[in-house]
């Protein structure tokens, strides 16, 4: 079974993701500053500690939305175990995927039925050339 990705904007849901699987707010050391939000990233224990900077969630929700970002991220893995899996991306990319997710079924269907004309068409019996003439 394979592991199913969700996105959201929602500060509630993020937030309690990560919290629970204790997981605090962060940006990437060195990034960000005056007017530029930073590099955004949810800094687990035993990851990349050393490049990340804590930030509170007022200033992580802060720079979330006025670089219009949404979370990727996944709650359970293919084993059914929790997991950590999440990624920052931007919103425009978030809603190009759902509508690239939802037309998927379509064209498989589409894909599909072209195969199966084909097949129909090259198992009908072909015309004997050649029949009767007609006399004139």
């Amino acid at each position: 079974m394979a592991a199913e990705s969700k996105v959201t904007t929602d500060p509630k849901v993020i937030k309690k993701w990560a919290e629970e699987r204790d997981g605090k707010p962060a940006q990437i050391k060195g990034t960000g500053g005056k007017d530029d939000a930073g590099l955004l990233r949810i800094n687990f224990p035993g990851g990349k500690e050393d490049s990340l900077e804590d930030i509170t969630w007022d200033e992580f929700f802060e720079k979330f939305e006025e670089k219009q970002l949404a979370l990727l991220y996944q709650d359970k893995t293919a084993g059914g175990k929790i997991s950590r899996f999440s990624k920052i991306i931007n919103r425009e990319t978030a809603e190009n995927n759902k509508t690239a997710k939802s037309s998927r079924p379509a064209a498989k269907k589409e894909a599909k039925s072209k195969t199966e004309s084909k097949a129909r068409a090259e198992a009908k019996p072909k015309a004997k050339s050649g029949g009767t003439k007609a006399k004139a």
